[in-house]
């Protein structure tokens, strides 16, 4: 945990020289009104032709992920905060669940019950345009085509607090679900399922990248944390701050860390 974010120009190369790879947020880190900005992208081809790997770890549904992980330059795509993997194999995308089928099932029912919860009791809420492709958890638009105002927004997780639910709020929704799974609990599952390795023994060697107060788990966890520069807009709303901050927003922002992390290994 750290009190305020330092400048990452000032992070020492030899942090980032035993880097392994990137954890990294979608939207508002990657991404710019919904699209991967051109930065990060060759960010990303750049880190992939080094040998880097690059996991995603999103609130993003399954569905809204799936020609993502197919086409962007990653190892893989972690959707809906832990709950749901995405990654190729054998020329597709195959799709792993943190829950069983029948927990799945069981929660579904919840889930709606919840969300019509929220859409009554919390005026101007609407669920998220994503929402057909979300599987584990669901989702209220605040900041991506509706507005909630920082009042309605805390009236919606006490809402879904109040179903028994774990709720974040990202730069532009607010996610509630039920389960154990977290954005943590999905970095660990897939760098053990794709790499074989233990990122809890080796969290120095892993940047995370991220851009909201749905971030903070992981910046506590990881020594190498990030924040691009729009995670200002939360100042005052952290209460875990990353280790480093870019100076460049979203993609330009993540361009920043890979160019240092590549810097750092030449």
């Amino acid at each position: 945990m750290h009190d305020r974010a330092r400048p990452f120009a000032d992070c020492p190369p030899d942090d980032l020289s035993v880097a392994l790879g990137v954890l990294t947020d979608i939207d508002d880190t990657l991404t710019s009104d919904g699209a991967i900005t051109p930065a990060a992208l060759r960010a990303l081809v750049r880190l992939r032709e080094a040998g880097l790997r690059v996991i995603a770890i999103t609130g993003r549904p399954m569905g809204w992920s799936e020609p993502f992980a197919r086409d962007w330059p990653i190892d893989a795509i972690v959707a809906e905060n832990g709950a749901v993997a995405l990654f190729r194999e054998g020329g597709r995308v195959c799709v792993e669940y943190a829950q069983d089928a029948p927990t799945r099932e069981a929660n579904a029912r919840r889930l709606e019950a919840a969300a019509q919860r929220v859409l009554r009791e919390v005026p101007g809420t609407t669920l998220a345009r994503d929402s057909a492709g979300r599987v584990t958890d669901i989702a209220i638009d605040h900041g991506e085509f509706a507005q909630l105002s920082a009042e309605r927004i805390e009236q919606v997780v006490r809402v879904m607090h109040a179903e028994g639910m774990h709720a974040t709020v990202s730069s532009i929704h607010v996610n509630g679900w039920f389960g154990a799974h977290d954005k943590v609990s999905g970095a660990r599952w897939m760098v053990r399922r794709l790499l074989g390795r233990d990122v809890d023994a080796e969290l120095a060697r892993w940047v995370y990248v991220g851009d909201s107060t749905n971030d903070q788990p992981m910046f506590a966890r990881f020594p190498l944390s990030v924040g691009v520069a729009n995670l200002m807009r939360f100042a005052d709303q952290l209460r875990v701050w990353p280790a480093w901050i870019t100076q460049g927003e979203r993609g330009e922002g993540f361009a920043e860390v890979a160019d240092a992390l590549l810097a750092a290994r030449s």
